[in-house]
């Protein structure tokens, strides 16, 4: 049986996000700003035409967006990371063999249907997700994860697919197509391997289909090679269906103001470390040693300059939040120095081993029964905070004011996460 891959892609995935629960925003020009409202990290199709780049200082752009009526949003990951849940589960609804790339793109194994009409498997697919999330979504569909990725770009750019291609019903015009995607917008193809292609006279996708495999895996990679493959059709690169284990977790922050009190640090790394051991637990691990780091800012050249990290080697490997709090400040109590302006700190776990390995040790660790213990402890806070509400139930050490916090001034509310921001209706 032949293999057919899709690959489905949420449109403008933060703006949309935003725009499903407030639908004034439609046909408005938005952009989404980073961390403490720094930088340009999504744009509407609006946006985009105006000319505002990604990654681009709002700063910038402040005064064109004040004229031209932008809608401009902080971060809000747990919408985001909520509704790209939502729409992960709905695809898999299509599927069993699905592979969740990154938050707004899913790869999907449809070999299984290679004998129904594919093109339209997917535009039910797409209306399925749109009527169930609000989220619009693109979806190409090929032989390989190369060329599923590709159709999909050519599904965004050419408004008659109605977002969704199957690069198969392009037949002879795959090579138009193919010649205009730049050899660097292939996906796999990243800045130093195109630099290398291009200086082979390799600059598009179909140049990079018809070059020589060989020559290829010689001058870049095998990695490159296979790609070259991908393009002619031959699935070289599976589905990876469960994401390989992490090695490590980390939580860091740049800070909303410049921290110099040792109060506000501790509480800032120490809500940084029950950051932190929350996603351990998600991941089902526990740690076997913690980092904790902090800087002054490189360009601030008016105060000193500093930066520093500890790492604390745990008696025995752990996912306690209380544990976990407590080698974090051990570890900032060897760094930390005053009369500094703080930009930026954070906590990471190491060493990470499923939560079911636990190796016992002779003297100095708890035993089992407090173990057990700390297990039902976890268990409760994290039900607790995922039904009420992040940070309903925290440790002491964590704070209240929190002064240091991240500028969001322009977020939305938490519309799907939090009972006291769910959307109202009224009638």
């Amino acid at each position: 049986m032949p293999r057919v891959f899709a690959l489905v892609d949420c449109n403008n995935f933060y703006a949309s996000c935003e725009r499903v629960f407030q639908p004034r925003l439609r046909d408005r020009p938005i952009v989404v700003l980073s961390n403490n409202d720094g930088c340009v990290i999504a744009r509407s199709n609006e946006a985009k035409a105006m000319g505002i780049p990604m990654g681009a200082p709002f700063f910038r752009f402040r005064r064109l967006a004040q004229h031209r009526q932008v809608e401009v949003f902080s971060s809000n990951y747990a919408l985001y990371g909520d509704m790209s849940a939502r729409v992960m589960r709905i695809l898999q609804e299509y599927t069993p063999s699905l592979e969740v790339y990154s938050i707004d793109e899913a790869f999907l194994d449809l070999s299984g249907h290679a004998r129904r009409d594919l093109g339209a498997y997917a535009r039910e697919l797409a209306l399925t997700v749109r009527r169930s999330t609000g989220i619009p979504v693109s979806v190409g569909i090929g032989p390989t994860k190369v060329l599923a990725k590709a159709a999909n770009r050519i599904a965004k750019r050419n408004p008659e697919t109605g977002g969704v291609l199957d690069l198969a019903a392009l037949g002879p015009h795959v090579d138009a197509h193919l010649e205009r995607i730049a050899v660097r917008d292939v996906w796999g193809i990243g800045k130093r391997w195109a630099e290398k292609l291009e200086q082979l006279g390799i600059g598009t996708a179909a140049a990079l289909r018809d070059a020589d495999p060989s020559l290829v895996r010689r001058r870049c990679s095998v990695v490159v090679e296979r790609i070259v493959h991908e393009l002619r059709g031959v699935s070289c690169l599976a589905l990876e269906e469960a994401a390989p284990p992490r090695r490590q977790v980390l939580t860091s922050r740049s800070f909303g103001t410049r921290v110099e009190r040792y109060e506000d640090m501790r509480e800032a790394v120490a809500t940084f470390a029950a950051r932190t051991a929350e996603k351990l637990r998600e991941d089902r691990a526990r740690a076997q040693a913690l980092t904790v780091f902090l800087q002054t800012s490189e360009h601030d050249h008016r105060t000193p300059q500093y930066s520093n990290a500890a790492t604390v080697p745990l008696p025995r490997a752990t996912q306690d939040t209380g544990e976990l709090i407590r080698a974090a400040m051990d570890a900032l109590d060897r760094i930390w120095k005053p009369d500094h302006r703080y930009l930026k700190a954070g906590v990471m776990l190491l060493d990470l081993v499923p939560e079911d390995a636990d190796q016992a040790v002779l003297f100095g660790a708890p035993g089992e029964a407090k173990r057990r213990e700390s297990r039902r402890l976890m268990h409760v806070l994290d039900g607790v905070n995922r039904d009420q509400g992040t940070g309903t139930v925290r440790y002491a050490a964590e704070g209240l004011r929190k002064a240091w916090r991240m500028k969001q001034e322009r977020r939305s509310p938490a519309y799907t996460t939090r009972w006291d921001q769910l959307p109202v209706a009224k009638g």
